[in-house]
């Protein structure tokens, strides 16, 4: 298994257009044997202490392997609706990891 963690960072007045690429991204994580783990909005009360910028949202999605993460990656069907992910997003912090 691996596990992806992703910071998000929307643009300011574009979550519906995220909120659109990402009912369409969800869903297909499931054909790549990948399951989306959680999914949350922190806000300024969840933080204790940052020396990054609060991110919109926070995923942590895991993948039987490496391969299947990099087919979702390059999902036909996804990749046909990257536009509304480079129109809304500023920037995402991608940690890439196991299970210890």
């Amino acid at each position: 298994m691996i596990y992806i963690t992703q910071l998000i960072y929307i643009k300011e007045g574009q979550q519906h257009i995220f909120h659109q690429f990402e009912d369409i991204a969800i869903p297909i994580i499931s054909k790549y044997n990948g399951q989306l783990l959680l999914r949350i909005r922190p806000d300024e009360t969840a933080v204790i202490e940052a020396n990054i910028d609060n991110p919109y949202e926070v995923h942590l999605v895991e993948f039987a392997s490496e391969e299947d993460f990099k087919n979702f990656m390059y999902d036909e069907e996804r990749k046909q609706f990257l536009h509304l992910k480079e129109q809304s997003i500023k920037a995402v912090t991608l940690i890439k990891g196991t299970k210890i």
